[in-house]
């Protein structure tokens, strides 16, 4: 169906049918409640029908539709048929592809489509609750970003440890000299341990408040570009614990690696004497 708007009046009776019209479609056309206007199926405007515009509604974030101008208009099914129904045509005549169906508890989804599917045999009803998420755009997504997170990951632990090497290695001669005045190696591995432990942690929940931070502003500035409401980052408790589990005991097991990799050598030698 291709609509269009025909023409602002500044005058409506009460009868006239309601509707109601998205922020985007509002601000371009600049209508306000109580404004009317004039629909037409046909782009050229042939036979339109007048509405009150009675609210403005935000579209929901649709990334399919990323960068497109939102111009909706929502209105009551009767007044739809009305205006979609070809010339002549007989009311009633119509018929329906699909219909959304709002539960009181959507935990109940799967079942409720399940009964509906067993009682009218030949009918396909499934919750919409995720099913964008599994669709073949998002699924490609998906794992492209799990490879990313995996290369990611390799490359910073490689680099972590190589950084953690030199970084013991310039307290060679504190730990030789820790050796020579008799602390045994697992006493300086457990210091060097707990060290790691510590700024492990600290790096930790610094990256967790860098990316708190980021998150604002890389939401606030793409909802500004491409204006919508989609939220373009997230970091759930869930995504903040799995990071807290991996970075943790990859910055300890770092520094243990090459603390030991350091005390297995002789304390003079450590000491440089």
């Amino acid at each position: 169906m291709t609509s269009a708007i025909a023409a602002l009046v500044i005058h409506a009776s009460d009868t006239t049918p309601s509707i109601l019209i998205s922020r985007q479609l509002a601000e371009t056309e600049h209508l306000s409640p109580g404004s009317t206007v004039r629909l037409s199926r046909d782009a050229d405007a042939r036979d339109p029908h007048t509405y009150r515009v009675v609210g403005i509604y935000e579209p929901t974030p649709d990334p399919a539709r990323l960068g497109a101008t939102i111009r909706e208009v929502q209105m009551h099914l009767p007044d739809l048929l009305a205006l979609t129904r070809e010339p002549g045509a007989p009311a009633g005549s119509e018929y329906v592809e699909t219909i959304n169906v709002a539960l009181k508890d959507p935990r109940e989804a799967a079942g409720f489509a399940h009964e509906v599917e067993t009682r009218m045999p030949g009918l396909i009803a499934q919750p919409a609750t995720g099913a964008a998420e599994n669709t073949g755009p998002f699924v490609v997504l998906q794992r492209f970003h799990l490879a990313i997170a995996i290369v990611t990951i390799i490359a910073s632990t490689v680099f972590l440890l190589a950084l953690t090497i030199m970084l013991v290695d310039e307290r060679r001669p504190t730990v030789g000299v820790l050796r020579l005045i008799g602390l045994p190696s697992e006493r300086i591995l457990v210091q060097l341990f707990l060290e790691g432990a510590l700024i492990a942690s600290v790096g930790a929940v610094f990256g967790l408040l860098l990316s708190l931070v980021s998150e604002g502003l890389i939401n606030r500035f793409f909802q500004y570009h491409y204006d919508t409401t989609l939220i373009f980052v997230r970091v759930s408790p869930t995504v903040a614990a799995i990071c807290v589990a991996i970075a943790v005991p990859l910055g300890v097991g770092a520094t243990v690696i090459a603390s030991w990799a350091l005390l297995r050598r002789n304390g003079l030698r450590l000491a440089r004497r």
